[in-house]
């Protein structure tokens, strides 16, 4: 490179320096507002998450980005720091989210990601126990997986819980195996969540056919086995090699490279409406020939999108399903609140479990 090249170099760097540092500056000054944000919220008994408010600021920032910066990069940059959610205390190791005693400028979405990667989790129960009874004002759990579909346990909590669906987001999972000497000869045990486990079943077939697997209830209780015992591998996103001092034995051990879960986000009060969104009932229909060929030809005639139905078999009554149903739109659109209160006269039991807006998947 001639003399010249290099000092064209030299002066865009100097630029791209000076930008650094306004970008930097803004945030400060947007983190500002945002703790004030929390601090009226608080004072006058406001939820901190709105997932409408979040939509709303994606929609905008998207239609006006000017480029060259990509149009699909603005919900990656700006959904980590405007809503200044903080989790729990002590790290970010529960997926539940309470009102701050004091604002950090970690928005849910960027929390959320490191509570995924460092691998950590409640039991799917207490997160929901946690939200309704309100030790934490929100939580996240998976509901599904593009590998090994619909997750029984979160489905079969909503039955008896009263918490709402405010919110969903889509997370690419990928999965290493980790262990304290990071030696895979050494492994005789592997401890993971059992979801975990079935999204990398071929991987752990072909490269560790003698290995024990054996479920745990979070990958959190996998990594601390792992940590505390020689010959135990465990699961997890990159992160928890951090928190519990574990080695990387492999990487990217997924079966499927296109492996996502969508998550939902708990809440204990309905979303507002953003113009683009999903909502989720669950209900149980007769055991008659027909029934649920009449309920959703009533989805039918109001031009609704139905996006997912999964079936549960009703605890306690053999051969009796409920349905989860996802479905384009809110409910207080005319149109799907007319075909609720039309399904309540023709059903068992409907039970509307949210209406939140529609997130996708990240590349």
């Amino acid at each position: 490179m001639n003399e010249e090249g290099k000092a064209r170099i030299q002066s865009l760097r100097q630029r791209i320096g000076a930008v650094d540092d306004e970008i930097l500056q803004l945030l400060n000054d947007r983190a500002g507002i945002v703790q004030e944000v929390g601090r009226v919220k608080s004072e006058i008994k406001m939820a901190y998450y709105s997932p409408g408010r979040e939509e709303e600021i994606f929609q905008r920032l998207e239609t006006e980005n000017p480029g060259p910066f990509p149009r699909w990069a603005v919900r990656s940059v700006f959904s980590g720091d405007h809503l200044g959610l903080p989790f729990l205390g002590g790290g970010v190791d529960s997926g539940l989210l309470r009102s701050p005693g004091h604002l950090h400028t970690r928005g849910l979405y960027s929390a959320f990601r490191e509570f995924c990667s460092d691998g950590s989790g409640k039991h799917d129960p207490e997160v929901f126990e946690s939200v309704e009874r309100g030790k934490a004002d929100y939580g996240v759990v998976p509901i599904e997986n593009s590998t090994e579909g619909p997750v029984s346990q979160t489905l079969d909590m909503f039955v008896k819980s009263e918490v709402r669906i405010c919110g969903e987001i889509f997370t690419k999972i990928s999965h290493d195996l980790l262990s304290g000497s990071g030696k895979a000869d050494e492994i005789r045990k592997i401890y993971s969540h059992p979801q975990a486990l079935a999204q990398c079943r071929e991987w752990l077939r072909k490269n560790l056919p003698h290995v024990q697997l054996e479920e745990a209830g979070s990958t959190a209780m996998a990594a601390q086995k792992a940590a505390e015992k020689s010959g135990y591998g465990r699961h997890c996103r990159v992160a928890g090699r951090r928190v519990y001092g574990l080695r990387t034995v492999a990487s990217q051990i997924e079966d499927n490279p296109n492996n996502y879960t969508r998550f939902f986000v708990l809440g204990r009060q309905n979303a507002e409406k953003t113009g683009r969104d999903k909502t989720s009932i669950l209900m149980s229909i007769s055991h008659a020939p027909g029934s649920l060929s009449r309920v959703l030809q009533v989805f039918n005639e109001k031009g609704i999108n139905l996006t997912r139905i999964e079936s549960r078999p009703t605890k306690g009554k053999p051969w009796e399903y409920l349905f989860f149903i996802d479905f384009e739109g809110h409910a207080a659109d005319p149109p799907i609140a007319e075909s609720l209160a039309r399904l309540k006269r023709d059903v068992l039991l409907i039970k509307l479990l949210g209406s939140y807006p529609q997130a996708s998947p990240e590349k």
